[in-house]
């Protein structure tokens, strides 16, 4: 349930702290407090301006830029380590204040939240507004338009097959999400919202196999019996249903990983449309 638990941390993160300068100089000791921002500033800014990522930056199952940050130094976030730091630019997340938070928000350093991307849209929008803070912006436009081709080129999918994203406990993923904005890219529908669900809830066994969807799409981490919520995955009642298998990696935040889930998602539904299935 990591992937669950950071979507709450996320919006427990700093507070409304002083407005980005508008000086033409780029920020030199960027501060990130927002996993997903780890992955803006790896692809966006000079390594040299980083001052800090994540305690999460290189742990491969949450961080899609978890090789790019071997090297990079990282911050637990209190505010006592923040302030040392003296950052010029924290990148963080809107939410509520706490003394920790509170603190840091008085010093007033330059910052920039990032609300949770739920779309390609809204990537696209921080990638830019990433890009202007740390003095980049060509840098994102670049990325920008190579992500565009890179989508335009997906393997076509029949339409109309509905998918699941079932996670640990039987929890489910519905419209309004990160994943269901993927499967709409790659032309499936999303079962929750087939059954009217909303963007979390959770369905026992029983009804995702009475709801007969066509493909399965699980995290990679739950190909392997790790405890109670994985092992309801590998229930005989759904050995038949074929899986898609994505990394958490990719789809805890919006960011650059947008493309790689969308082509793996893409690649593995042509894949199971040509291999035939056990009828169910």
């Amino acid at each position: 349930m990591r992937k669950l638990l950071f979507a709450v941390a996320a919006f427990a993160c700093v507070g409304a702290t002083a407005p980005l300068p508008k000086s033409a100089a780029p920020p030199k000791r960027i501060v990130s407090l927002n996993l997903c921002a780890d992955q803006y500033l790896l692809a966006l800014a000079d390594p040299g301006q980083i001052t800090a990522l994540t305690r999460f930056a290189r742990d491969p199952d949450m961080s899609a830029g978890a090789r790019a940050a071997t090297h990079m130094p990282m911050t637990r976030g209190s505010a006592e380590d923040v302030i040392a730091l003296e950052p010029d630019l924290i990148v963080a997340a809107p939410g509520r204040r706490n003394g920790t938070r509170a603190a840091i928000a008085k010093q007033h350093y330059p910052t920039l939240d990032l609300s949770p991307a739920e779309s390609y849209d809204a990537i696209i929008g921080q990638i830019r507004d990433v890009a202007a803070a740390v003095g980049h912006r060509e840098r994102g436009e670049a990325m920008i338009r190579r992500m565009n081709a890179e989508l335009a080129a997906l393997p076509r999918v029949r339409s109309g097959r509905v998918a699941a994203y079932y996670q640990r406990r039987g929890y489910m993923t519905g419209t309004g999400t990160l994943i269901d904005d993927l499967m709409q890219r790659v032309g499936l529908i999303n079962l929750a919202g087939k059954l009217g669900k909303p963007a979390l809830s959770q369905l026992s066994i029983e009804q995702l196999v009475a709801a007969h969807p066509d493909y399965l799409i699980v995290e990679s981490a739950t190909e392997r019996v790790r405890d109670q919520g994985t092992e309801m995955l590998h229930h005989p009642a759904l050995r038949d249903i074929p899986r898609i298998r994505l990394p958490q990696a990719w789809t805890v935040c919006g960011g650059p990983a947008y493309v790689e889930a969308a082509r793996s998602l893409a690649e593995q539904v042509v894949a199971a449309q040509q291999t035939p299935t056990r009828a169910r």
